[in-house]
């Protein structure tokens, strides 16, 4: 028998995207109806090298896992080439994002500028420790083709606590240049980056802060395997940082944070080349075909961006194009009622394969043309 939610769950409107039961409830459908584009998550994976890992790790259920995380944390450290005790191992970017807000709320000076618009659990984590938020707010102006405004971003002035930015820039896909953000580092007592789409980023054009690491202790960067390699149910992310912020970190949080099967899965995730490869050539042309159909619509608006979702402008509200979509074509968009400075102005799709591409865009105009 099929399920399908009942009414109730639809009327709770969601704060991330990937939420299919909710989306279900409103479609009249199976989740395994839908075609997700809220979520941005890689539509190639998870890689077969990260299915094997874990099947070969069955065997480890009946065991806790290694405490310190050795293996992974080698094998994370090897992948960015930063000693082992600067990497942390967590149940997701989320958990250690916590961790980070405690930091910044047991710092000497409390207050921290956060990027807006920003991913709903920076606010999460900073009120749960009544960290002051400062709201720094990004202009949504044009970007250049390449979803690029390096250097061209005014920066706040006055000295911080903290400072909590992420490039890729979510919602808006921008990425920053090192040489644009590395005046911050010397500003604040803790410069915290989620770097969770940089790896969406082609090589030879990432903008990571993980080679500054060593120069700043006050540096902290997120990394999240969530998205890239198509693993938001494992819930694995990690942190690079100077091993004594880690430390403590460590000391403040449960044992074992990430079980056995999450653990072998990353450590064969970045060990996977031709995975990641594969994922650099297929994103830039399917992104830019998608962002050309959304651009040639009435009424929309893409932002150029450099990760694996697009932000659009809408002259219909994003609510209701999100029912339209959802009720006729079993189709699911992110609308943005949980970025305070978005609202219903703006809705964000991820960069699916190139038919759900397709798809989205021939259910976008028909619902735009009712």
């Amino acid at each position: 028998m099929t399920f399908i939610p009942s009414a109730p769950t639809a009327s709770i409107r969601p704060v991330h995207g990937g939420n299919l039961a909710w989306a279900a409830a409103i479609a009249n459908c199976s989740p395994d109806s839908l075609v997700d584009f809220s979520a941005s998550i890689n539509p190639l994976g998870p890689p077969e090298s990260v299915t094997l890992a874990m099947a070969e790790a069955l065997g480890q259920l009946c065991h806790y896992p290694d405490p310190d995380y050795a293996a992974l944390r080698c094998a994370l450290a090897d992948y960015h080439q930063v000693p082992a005790d600067w990497v942390l191992p967590g149940n997701g970017a989320a958990e250690l994002l916590t961790w980070a807000a405690r930091d910044l709320a047991e710092g000497a000076a409390v207050g921290c500028h956060l990027l807006t618009p920003a991913f709903g659990d920076y606010g999460r984590a900073l009120a749960a420790f009544g960290v002051p938020i400062q709201p720094w707010p990004l202009s949504l102006g044009e970007m250049t083709g390449d979803g690029s405004l390096l250097n061209a971003i005014a920066w706040p002035e006055v000295e911080a606590a903290g400072i909590l930015i992420n490039n890729p820039h979510n919602p808006t896909g921008r990425l920053f240049s090192i040489d644009s953000l590395k005046p911050l580092l010397d500003r604040a007592d803790t410069v915290i980056v989620d770097e969770a789409f940089m790896d969406f980023v082609l090589p030879d054009q990432q903008q990571s802060l993980i080679g500054e690491l060593d120069r700043y202790p006050n540096l902290v960067v997120l990394r999240s395997l969530t998205k890239f390699y198509t693993l938001p149910g494992l819930r694995i992310g990690y942190a690079l940082g100077h091993p004594d912020r880690l430390h403590r970190w460590q000391r403040w949080r449960d044992p074992w944070p990430v079980n056995a099967l999450a653990a072998a899965a990353a450590i064969a995730a970045v060990q996977d080349e031709p995975f990641q490869t594969r994922t650099w050539d297929w994103l830039p042309p399917v992104r830019t075909a998608l962002f050309e159909g959304l651009q040639a619509m009435p009424g929309l608006r893409p932002l150029a961006g450099t990760a694996n979702f697009l932000l659009v402008k809408t002259t219909i509200p994003a609510p209701i194009l999100q029912e339209k979509l959802l009720r006729s074509h079993r189709v699911l968009i992110r609308d943005c009622m949980s970025f305070p400075e978005l609202g219903a102005d703006y809705f964000r799709v991820a960069v699916r394969t190139t038919s759900e591409n397709e798809r989205l865009l021939t259910a976008l105009g028909q619902a735009i043309a009712v």
